[in-house]
């Protein structure tokens, strides 16, 4: 499992000065710029931004060894991550929706469900990805309250209260 976190994209280049314009997935779009030292998806130095403004849709951002337009504008669609350790621990109770990769999924009564796979969000809000304890087809679940009552980081595990429009194909033990 990579310790690795998207958490940006390059969208190209901002005026003539060689600026870049970045979509932040983070809360707050300015803490990418916090991290200073940002991955490509295999962990090789991407970008190091020296300074960052808030600009409608992201940032823009001067980052070392980017002077010109031209420069700026190949770095279109570039990932950037992070690795997980660079992020503050959370406080009790909390977690990073990327500590859920990896984690078991079961019923209320312990009936395994199969592991989670990724966390995607398509505009709806968090989904889980599960894959089934055998094998097959992924399923997705709403990650909320309802759906997942209970999230047991230090156990591995999360609580599944499966909502009656997901129906499982085949057996999952």
């Amino acid at each position: 499992m990579s310790n690795l976190l998207l958490i940006g994209r390059v969208l190209g280049g901002h005026g003539v000065k060689g600026e870049v314009r970045i979509h932040s997935f983070t809360d707050d779009p300015m803490a990418l710029a916090g991290y200073r030292h940002l991955k490509t998806a295999d962990g090789a130095p991407a970008l190091t931004v020296l300074s960052a403004r808030l600009q409608k849709g992201g940032l823009v951002a001067r980052c070392k060894g980017i002077e010109t337009r031209d420069q700026a504008d190949a770095l279109k669609g570039l990932t950037l991550h992070i690795d997980r350790a660079d992020l503050p621990e959370p406080d009790e109770d909390e977690f990073y929706l990327a500590d859920l990769v990896g984690l078991s999924a079961a019923s209320a009564d312990g009936e395994p469900l199969g592991t989670v796979k990724s966390v995607q969000n398509f505009g709806a809000g968090d989904i889980l990805e599960i894959a089934p304890p055998l094998g097959g087809p992924t399923w997705y679940l709403p990650f909320t309250r309802d759906c997942v009552p209970e999230v047991l980081i230090a156990q591995g595990r999360i609580v599944v209260v499966m909502p009656d429009e997901i129906e499982i194909e085949g057996d999952l033990d």
